[in-house]
């Protein structure tokens, strides 16, 4: 699989549903005050920057950055769509927003997601990466529903440099 990553991709038919298939997946999962996916007015935002995968003209998957302030980014919308789960989708566009995060000098990167048996792979990913869980942080209020990760840039690309 040749995975290439675009910023933007909000007009396309194939992103829209996407993302209509992610707000499916989060209200089924959780109750709706729990739910903090965005919609796709939201994810056009100008504090948002919104990137997607393709393989061709396969589309792969999609995630977000939310600028919460200057040294503080927010992951959003991180989606693999149904047939390509399990094919380092989700990871290749987590090192994009890791990367996108350390070009614009962040400190510190977090999410928040669901929590239960339908999240466990995306906890498995995050901590994978070095996240580790949090209080809430941001507008996020405590919620036994959602859980939220955050990850100390600076330590990571200390490390990255390093070695």
């Amino acid at each position: 699989m040749d995975v290439k990553i675009f910023e933007s991709g909000l007009s396309n038919t194939k992103v829209i549903a996407l993302l209509g298939e992610h707000l499916e997946g989060m209200t089924s999962h959780s109750p709706p005050e729990s739910i903090h996916a965005l919609d796709l007015s939201a994810l056009k935002a100008k504090d948002i920057t919104f990137w997607t995968a393709w393989d061709g003209e396969s589309l792969l998957g999609c995630g977000a950055l939310k600028e919460l302030d200057p040294e503080h980014g927010e992951i959003k919308s991180m989606r693999t769509s149904d047939e390509h789960l399990g094919k380092g989708v989700a990871t290749a566009i987590l090192r994009h927003i890791m990367g996108e995060s350390r070009k614009r000098l962040y400190k510190r990167l977090s999410l928040e997601t669901g929590s239960g048996a339908a999240f466990e792979s995306a906890h498995a990913l995050y901590k994978k990466f070095g996240f580790d869980y949090c209080g809430p942080f941001g507008d996020y209020r405590a919620d036994s529903f959602s859980r939220c990760m955050t990850l100390e840039l600076s330590d990571v690309f200390e490390e990255m440099r390093t070695s």
